[in-house]
């Protein structure tokens, strides 16, 4: 026991690594140890001050998201009379995609000065060996990326295009049924029973769901069924040339599979398919880097939900630091050797 002090070190490390380690909250670990939760929080601190580095090692493929927890707020200036944001509930995160060290670092808004400043303090060395950069169709990231690494590869996720296409055939049915029908779609029409199949791959289906879903997607009124055919048949061009990332593909089958996306939404005349062949075309270098190299922001994506489920276990959090800080010693486990067996 150090001196003057009423508890031991072992019982104040044990209180911190409950926290950090074993997932639970403040309060259960005080609970648990029978102590105070001023006690369990600075040993929490104390904890992730030894096992977290203060500089997190060199990086090849670094994953860059955004995260939304709780609620900002706002405060209004009495000088201009405008409201400005005190505290921002959206933190972008940094994870390491190629080598296993989870979450390097979280900063408060969705900004771009922020997204640099963050990527600058790291040193020139490091943001020298960072090859490959994956992020959602944001302009935001893709303007700090290009600032701040230009070296780097720049990869959108096949998943939210993925998710902007299910958006398009979404658009397309609830229009023409709105307009045809002169209500949205409920129970009996049958385009709205198949909307849940008309957002999935193709690729992923039984015949025996595809061709019925096809037929009674032909047996319906032709202002209704053809273009919600349309939309699905261009969604599953572009499923089409998604699928070959990770074969190796040669140029001449990508630049056929991407004319014949084109072409089905240029025939289809809809408004909401010419919108997606321009989000396609706009972000055409970023897919083709993703095609070439395969390298999804998926891991990012799992730590955005650990995100969030440290900061539903806590009941939300006052202090942003206090939440950034659980979150990067529960996403940083497995690379610490927490969770290896052995």
């Amino acid at each position: 026991m150090p001196a003057r002090a009423r508890l031991t070190g072992r019982l104040r490390r044990s209180c911190g690594a409950a926290v950090a380690d074993h997932g639970r909250t403040v309060v259960q670990s005080g609970r648990d140890h029978g102590v105070s939760w001023p006690i369990v929080c600075a040993s929490f601190l104390a904890h992730a001050a030894r096992v977290l580095p203060v500089q997190p090692a060199a990086v090849r493929v670094l994953g860059i998201d955004e995260v939304y927890r709780g609620r900002p707020h706002w405060v209004l200036d009495e000088a201009s009379g405008r409201w400005r944001t005190t505290i921002d509930r959206r933190h972008v995160s940094f994870v390491d995609l190629s080598s296993g060290q989870g979450l390097l670092g979280q900063v408060e808004g969705r900004r771009a000065d922020v997204v640099i400043a963050w990527l600058n303090e790291r040193g020139p060395a490091w943001t020298a060996g960072v090859e490959v950069v994956a992020i959602d169709m944001s302009t935001v990231f893709k303007a700090a990326v290009r600032a701040a690494l230009p070296q780097a590869t720049l990869v959108v996720d096949h998943f939210h295009l993925v998710a902007v296409a299910n958006a398009a055939v979404t658009e397309v049915r609830r229009r023409v049924t709105l307009r045809e029908r002169g209500h949205r779609g409920r129970k009996g029409n049958r385009e709205w029973e198949l909307r849940n199949r008309l957002t999935r791959s193709a690729a992923r289906m039984h015949c025996s769901q595809l061709d019925p879903m096809v037929d009674d997607l032909l047996a319906l009124p032709k202002r209704i069924g053809r273009p919600i055919l349309a939309a699905w048949n261009a969604k599953e061009d572009l499923h089409d040339l998604l699928a070959l990332a990770r074969t190796h593909p040669d140029r001449h089958v990508i630049a056929n599979r991407l004319f014949h996306f084109y072409v089905a939404c240029a025939d289809s005349g809809l408004a909401e398919l010419e919108r997606l062949a321009t989000t396609v075309e706009t972000w055409w270098p970023e897919i083709l880097a993703f095609l070439k190299t395969g390298i999804t922001n998926a891991g990012t994506e799992a730590t955005n939900r650990v995100t969030k489920t440290i900061g539903r276990d806590a009941y939300g959090f006052r202090n942003p630091d206090n939440q950034r800080l659980r979150t990067r010693c529960a996403t940083t486990r497995r690379h610490r050797g927490f969770l290896n067996p052995v």
